[in-house]
């Protein structure tokens, strides 16, 4: 009798065994499954809109207009600027500089500063056309840009600057940025 009873608890035993071992199994699976669902999939990041439009970043690639909106907001930044707001002028572009580029960026915004600082010479841009390539991460940016002393403008001029770009992760860091001279600009 005791061993008919030890043979039946050795049988539940191995039944709950058996069952423990296929939940486990599936369990097993569906964390293969899922982790490589995670890692095949693109990461997105859905961003504060500043359109109309919902935009996304993905780890999958940069979007047109995402990179001219990025552009868009740094040129303008870049580009417009007064003697009285030098300091934090410089602090937002480089708020937006690449890590690897920061030095090189904050050494050519310094010697801006130090042009700039204690005269009453202002500038303003204004964009006339964007033109973005998402595969080398640049952006050109043609516009006019005046040249003011005090209140009075100087210098109106057609200008065209590109901008350099590089991700990581899922953000941009701006590069560099230079001023593209044309055939027009150029003296004869």
């Amino acid at each position: 009798m005791q061993t008919e009873f030890a043979h039946a608890q050795a049988q539940r035993y191995l039944a709950q065994r058996n069952r423990f071992a296929g939940l486990s199994a599936i369990l097993a699976a569906t964390s293969v499954l899922g982790i490589g669902a995670a890692i095949t999939r693109d990461e997105q990041v859905v961003l504060v809109p500043v359109t109309a439009e919902t935009l996304t970043v993905s780890s999958g690639g940069i979007d047109t207009h995402y990179l001219e909106l990025v552009t868009r907001d740094t040129a303008l930044m870049l580009l417009n600027r007064s003697p009285e707001s030098l300091d934090y002028w410089m602090e937002q572009i480089l708020k937006v500089a690449d890590p690897a580029a920061h030095g090189r960026l904050k050494a050519d915004l310094v010697k801006i500063v130090d042009e700039q600082r204690g005269s009453d010479v202002s500038q303003a841009f204004v964009i006339r056309s964007m033109v973005v390539d998402t595969k080398s991460l640049t952006a050109t940016v043609t516009g006019t840009l005046k040249t003011f002393v005090g209140a009075q403008v100087i210098a109106s001029q057609e200008r065209t600057f590109r901008f350099a770009w590089a991700k990581r992760g899922l953000s941009l860091g701006l590069t560099g940025f230079e001023q593209i001279t044309t055939d027009e600009e150029q003296p004869s």
